[in-house]
């Protein structure tokens, strides 16, 4: 019983997130990271990292992704099915209700200008997340090498107008991270065998 009120009042929370958060997942990082690692520290600034960085590169919406990991962690599998539904449900009701009249909601011109001026607040709140992580990431020289590398060639593509897709960013730097623990560890096993 105690896990199912665990659950519900952080399906709560997710509905809170999904209701009041726009521009998608992307968005919505900043706001878990603060409600989560800030708030009630469920989680900690490193574990929150993981989590975003394993949300990214598996299917499916991040935010959501999200959302079923941190109820899982706290509450198992109720946690993660109410969640998800408490971070789903929002978004699909008031699309939902959007989709009803959609076209006549954007000829009026006050709605219209509204939307523009969301789509600017939302570039700002991405950017704030990003960079709050950012200031939080380890900085370690291969951190900032991987950094520095991939954001010129995010760059350069988007110059050039070639066609990559940010999934193969993440698996790039994550195998370049395997390799570098292995190549550690096996510098490690070799270190403590020879004494």
């Amino acid at each position: 019983m105690k896990k199912l009120i665990s659950a519900l009042k952080l399906m709560l929370v997710m509905m809170k997130t999904g209701f009041f958060t726009f521009g998608g997942g992307y968005a919505m990082i900043s706001m878990l990271h603060g409600e989560f690692t800030e708030k009630r520290k469920y989680l900690s600034h490193d574990e929150f990292m993981d989590v975003v960085a394993v949300a990214e590169s598996t299917p499916g919406p991040i935010a959501i992704n999200m959302s079923t990991y941190i109820g899982y962690k706290r509450c198992g599998f109720i946690g993660a099915l109410l969640s998800t539904l408490g971070m789903c449900a929002p978004s699909f009701l008031v699309i939902f209700i959007i989709s009803l009249f959609f076209d006549r909601f954007l000829e009026i011109t006050w709605v219209a200008n509204a939307f523009r001026g969301i789509q600017i607040a939302v570039i700002y709140i991405i950017l704030s997340a990003g960079i709050k992580m950012l200031k939080q990431l380890k900085k370690s020289p291969v951190n900032i090498v991987i950094l520095c590398v991939t954001a010129t060639l995010m760059v350069l593509f988007s110059i050039f107008s070639v066609s990559f897709s940010a999934v193969f960013y993440i698996l790039i730097s994550g195998g370049i991270g395997l390799v570098i623990f292995l190549v550690k560890y096996i510098k490690e096993r070799k270190g403590g065998g020879s004494k």
